[in-house]
């Protein structure tokens, strides 16, 4: 096996060593982040950082970078307090890439791409239209942390929209039905497939 200390990695080139340590968690989300100023100017963003903190309450998290450069997801949020998750799929993968894009403030990704907003309901920020997972989040709270200056953001849903025939009678989201994508490192994107068989809560002593 190929191995690298720790004091391989800090002497690495840049970016071999940003695709290296992104690349290491294995296959991330993708997820399109869609936010608006107070202008209502919206703003989507990709993100592989979204993560599962709880059930009750239902709790996501995600990272944003150091905000040492303008970062519009982030002062989106903390302006309105309101953004909206929407899952990645195999037929949007090259406009999601996109709004990685630095475009500046005022500037909609959404008039940048083939992406289309969609608004449901009494939610104020829009989902990505077509997306077979949306959901609406309230932002809770936010962590620094220290270590490298990233923010971890907090966020409570508030609602769940489903494509049609995902939902499994127990509550599980078929999301490899859905041909949802996942990234590895920064640009490698896959569509996994679900293996046919489901494995039972574990208790000690079971096989």
């Amino acid at each position: 096996m190929q191995y690298f200390s720790n004091q391989d990695i800090n002497k690495l080139n840049k970016l071999f060593r940003i695709n290296l340590i992104n690349s290491s968690t294995g296959y991330k989300p993708a997820n399109l982040i869609v936010t608006h100023s107070p202008e209502s100017e919206t703003n989507v963003a990709v993100f592989s950082s979204v993560v599962h903190l709880g059930s009750d309450p239902a709790l996501l998290g995600f990272t944003i970078r150091p905000t040492t450069v303008p970062r519009h997801t982030y002062t989106n949020i903390r302006a309105t307090g309101e953004y909206s998750i929407n899952h990645v799929h195999k037929n949007i993968l090259a406009d999601a890439h996109h709004t990685s894009a630095k475009y500046p403030a005022g500037v909609s990704e959404f008039s940048k791409t083939d992406l289309q907003e969609e608004y449901k309901a009494d939610f104020s920020v829009p989902f990505v239209a077509g997306a077979p997972v949306q959901i609406a989040m309230k932002y809770i709270e936010e962590y620094h942390i220290k270590a490298n200056d990233v923010i971890l953001m907090v966020g409570e849903i508030q609602g769940i929209y489903l494509a049609e025939n995902l939902l499994h009678d127990d509550g599980l989201i078929d999301i490899a039905k859905a041909e949802v994508a996942t990234v590895t490192g920064l640009d490698a994107y896959s569509v996994p497939q679900c293996i046919d068989e489901r494995f039972t809560y574990q208790r000690p002593n079971d096989k």
